[in-house]
């Protein structure tokens, strides 16, 4: 499954019509989604039983989780698997939050199905940048609130009516939480970035008119059920966890909103626990806690991205590249010799012209497309290296 490509969403309803796929109950979803990250809106992992042939970027995987976690919420709260019925369903909720009306709403509409209209929808509560290079690459800032939707649907499968509402209240408590959370400790460099990134995830709040003086906690007993309970003590946890140690006052905070959460301390204890564990298992993959400069930042992840869209269009890219012994015989000399400024020229021509019949690499092809170019040369014989031992043969000969 790509989720990257049209008709991901009906491929995955096929991959879930086998009831022996998925899980039992709401509990073991949220703890599989806890593991995979995007409880704490950390896109790292999919659910097992999902199979993709290439390694898939974070938003994928968020897009993936998000879709999955809203079948399984509507499979148990309706006891029902149809498909055709979850997509509809889902596709109305997001209109009831009026998530339609912003500018991708001509987007959405353009689809001829429900599911090609959800498909557009999907996009556009992942990526929180609205920029088609960044995002054609993979490289945007992913939503972290995504499970905010995934609470909202569940009570919207309730109540059916009222979601905005509560959809604005969870919103406005969990990042009060998150502040609150983070002045209980010595905030760090790694404080700012999940605070940034949690302030640029708001979808049904003005951040710039939220109130942080402590009056959500009047809230937090009886505006929320119990998983979104669970929900906020696992954020609160993650804020005052992520640079991997636990002092006093912070310890407070936690028991202090368990408390007026209804749960206990051996609930916020092991809230703190599953923390710990999943940085423990992923530190050096987590994005934001990664040391680097932003240039370099950049090039890594530009560089993971055209090697994945090298791979997804592998049979393509060889049989085009065969076609131009020129070109081949060119980037084969790319990977042991300094091309001229004419030899470079040459292979930038002839790779948009490869670009143009290959939809997936048009991305090229727009505006600052040519930047990526030179990563693009120096992959293509690593990652294609049949047909480039073919061509040093034929040179030596």
């Amino acid at each position: 499954m790509n989720p990257s490509s049209s008709g991901w969403i009906n491929k995955f309803g096929h991959l879930v019509q086998d009831e022996s796929q998925g899980y039992t109950d709401f509990e073991a979803l949220y703890q599989d989604l806890r593991e995979n990250g995007f409880v704490y809106g950390i896109h790292l992992y999919h659910p097992y039983f999902i199979s993709t042939e290439h390694k898939l970027t974070e938003d994928e995987v968020a897009k993936i989780n998000l879709l999955t976690a809203l079948y399984f919420v509507y499979k148990f709260e309706k006891v029902t698997a149809d498909f055709d019925s979850f997509v509809e369903t889902v596709f109305n909720f997001y209109k009831e939050l009026d998530l339609g009306k912003i500018s991708f709403l001509n987007k959405i509409l353009s689809g001829k199905k429900t599911e090609d209209q959800l498909e557009k929808l999907i996009d556009s509560r992942i990526y929180l940048a609205d920029n088609v290079f960044s995002r054609a690459l993979g490289n945007s800032l992913t939503n972290s609130l995504l499970f905010i939707d995934v609470l909202i649907f569940k009570n919207y499968l309730k109540e059916g009516f009222y979601v905005l509402d509560h959809a604005r209240i969870l919103e406005f408590v969990t990042i009060n939480i998150a502040y609150h959370a983070l002045n209980s400790k010595n905030a760090t460099q790694i404080d700012d970035k999940l605070i940034q990134i949690l302030d640029s995830s708001l979808t049904y709040i003005n951040l710039d008119k939220a109130e942080f003086d402590g009056s959500y906690r009047k809230l937090l007993k009886s505006h929320f059920s119990d998983f979104e309970r669970t929900y906020l003590l696992d954020i609160a946890c993650l804020t005052v966890w992520e640079d991997q140690s636990l002092e006093y006052l912070e310890s407070e905070f936690i028991n202090t909103l368990a408390d007026d959460l209804g749960s206990s301390k051996l609930e916020a204890k092991l809230a703190l626990e599953n923390v710990k564990k999943f940085f423990e298992k992923n530190f050096e993959k987590i994005p934001y806690l990664k040391e680097q400069n932003l240039a370099a930042q950049y090039y890594d992840g530009m560089s993971k991205n055209v090697r994945q869209l090298i791979l997804r269009n592998s049979k393509r890219l060889k049989k085009e590249l065969s076609e131009s012994k020129e070109l081949m015989s060119l980037l084969s000399k790319s990977t042991t010799k300094e091309l001229t400024a004419q030899e470079k020229k040459k292979i930038q021509n002839q790779l948009l012209d490869i670009f143009k019949s290959i939809p997936s690499l048009a991305i090229f092809m727009l505006p600052g497309g040519a930047l990526l170019l030179p990563i693009f040369i120096k992959l293509i014989p690593t990652l294609l290296p049949s047909a480039f031992d073919d061509n040093r043969v034929e040179e030596n000969n």
